[in-house]
């Protein structure tokens, strides 16, 4: 058996589909138990990934479809997100991107950029693998007060 459950969906590379993403893994985080504020965490650095990967794997026109898959364990999940598109350089890109304090004033981050930013700095662990395409791996422990397990729900 086991020691995590997984879950995995694979959905258009289009960008009606980054709320679905973002509404399972929410939904799932919720079951282990993590916080709210976490839950909006990993709600954004999930919704950063996969609009990553519908807007920069696949070419105008090219149907494509980007994984994601969830490993659900007791203190912790795991996410990927993968698409079968064009590569990146995340070395590269990420030391183009710094702190946003260390900005000119009323400059923007690099096009792309505050999405690796907030995924790394929302997360626990990330990491990236390129190959055919991009695969992010993000992780995110749970920590703190945590979300009842077993909360009746009341309806009005």
């Amino acid at each position: 058996m086991r020691p995590f459950d997984y879950v995995e969906m694979r959905v258009p590379a289009k960008s009606q589909y980054v709320g679905v993403a973002r509404l399972t893994i929410s939904g799932l985080a919720s079951r282990i138990g993590f916080s709210f504020d976490d839950i909006e965490d990993l709600k954004i650095a999930s919704s950063e990934a996969v609009t990553n990967a519908v807007q920069h794997a696949y070419s105008e026109g090219e149907e494509g479809e980007v994984v994601i898959g969830c490993a659900l364990y007791e203190d912790k999940i795991e996410i990927m997100v993968a698409d079968h598109g064009q590569s990146f350089n995340f070395e590269e890109t990420k030391a183009k991107v710094g702190p946003y304090h260390d900005q000119e004033e009323g400059a923007f981050l690099r096009e792309g950029g505050l999405g690796l930013y907030l995924i790394e700095t929302l997360m626990d662990e990330v990491k990236v693998h390129h190959q055919e395409g991009v695969t992010v791996f993000m992780t995110k422990h749970v920590e703190g007060e945590r979300v009842e397990e077993d909360v009746e729900t009341i309806s009005s």
